[in-house]
């Protein structure tokens, strides 16, 4: 069963990164307010320059965006949640002849009632622009952190 890709209703923003030799090298927005080396790891073989990595800087924006999905839902549902973060590990690995992703995202909502901050997952898992891009893709594991 395949999934048809989303069309978008509206433009609402669109973000522009270019980047100059691939995982080892820059990585610049077209405003200048990202400009980082990108370096592979060492678990990658990487010698420890510093620098970020793609992996790092996907786990970045689906944490903050998983993070504003999740307060847009508790706020349609008028929960007051508290401070919230979000922890993503991405992990890559090699699938077939290529190489893919998995993810583990981890909430700590600690002053919502588990079965609560475990519904405001579930939501906002299905409203999140990266969680809606990956879906059917890669595994995306969502966790509660424990109190």
């Amino acid at each position: 069963m395949s999934q048809s890709p989303t069309i978008l209703e509206k433009r609402l923003y669109t973000a522009t990164a270019t980047a100059t030799a691939g995982r080892d090298g820059r990585v610049k927005s077209d405003d200048g307010n990202l400009d980082v080396a990108v370096v592979p790891p060492r678990a990658l073989g990487g010698n420890g320059a510093p620098g970020t990595n793609p992996e790092q800087l996907f786990a970045a924006g689906y944490s903050a965006c998983f993070g504003s999905a999740l307060g847009h839902v508790a706020r349609a549902q008028k929960i007051t949640t508290g401070p919230v973060t979000i922890t993503a590990h991405v992990t890559i690995g090699p699938v077939g002849q290529g190489f893919g992703l998995a993810v583990e995202l981890l909430a700590d909502i600690p002053q919502l009632p588990r079965e609560q901050a475990e519904a405001l997952l579930q939501a906002a898992h299905k409203v999140c622009p990266y969680s809606n891009a990956t879906r059917g893709n890669i595994v995306v594991d969502l966790k509660l952190k424990e109190q």
